[in-house]
């Protein structure tokens, strides 16, 4: 393993993914508690995160729905002020091989900073809430959200519209994607 050496506990990826998957989420890396279950988004980030989506935890882990595709595979450890960074290895080594078996995705979902930088490389230079706020221009390929963290709650009450422009969008977007299947 390319990272073994950084990481604190064994190398254990949490990816989930089909190739029949319509919905690519393309989050951070997991939390320990996600590492410990194995499970994506098996904790109150994930409650949010399908809340926003407006889907159940069935759709949610239905690989024909969703692929769940982390920047880091691994929990990365812990920092001064929360989780390290995803390892910056996994995204280049592991995500192009994983993103050409799936030929029906009609959506990326790019979950934080972490994402967007990697894939929106030509307007990293806008800040995550530009990005955020004006999603509509990375439309069809790409949208783009705030991290679904408790943490974020501060940033949701200072930018109220994600609540109610982008979250209602999301939940179009994605039931018309599901209704494709």
């Amino acid at each position: 393993m390319v990272c073994r050496d950084y990481l604190p506990n064994l190398p254990k990826p949490v990816v989930r993914a089909g190739v029949k998957s319509k919905i690519v989420i393309i989050g951070q890396a997991p939390g320990q508690k996600v590492q410990n279950s194995g499970i994506p988004w098996d904790d109150q980030s994930g409650n949010e995160l399908r809340r926003w989506l407006g889907v159940s935890k069935e759709q949610f882990y239905d690989d024909q729905l969703f692929a769940l595709i982390p920047m880091g595979f691994c929990y990365p450890g812990k920092g001064i002020s929360g989780d390290l960074p995803p390892r910056p290895e996994c995204a280049p080594l592991w995500h192009q091989s994983l993103l050409s078996e799936m030929k029906e995705v009609k959506l990326t979902i790019l979950i934080g900073q972490y994402a967007q930088n990697y894939y929106l490389k030509d307007v990293s230079k806008r800040s995550l809430t530009e990005r955020v706020r004006h999603f509509d221009l990375y439309l069809p390929l790409f949208l783009p959200v705030v991290h679904p963290s408790p943490r974020n709650k501060i940033w949701q009450k200072k930018n109220p519209w994600f609540e109610l422009e982008v979250v209602p969008f999301l939940r179009g977007i994605v039931s018309d994607c599901i209704k494709i299947s």
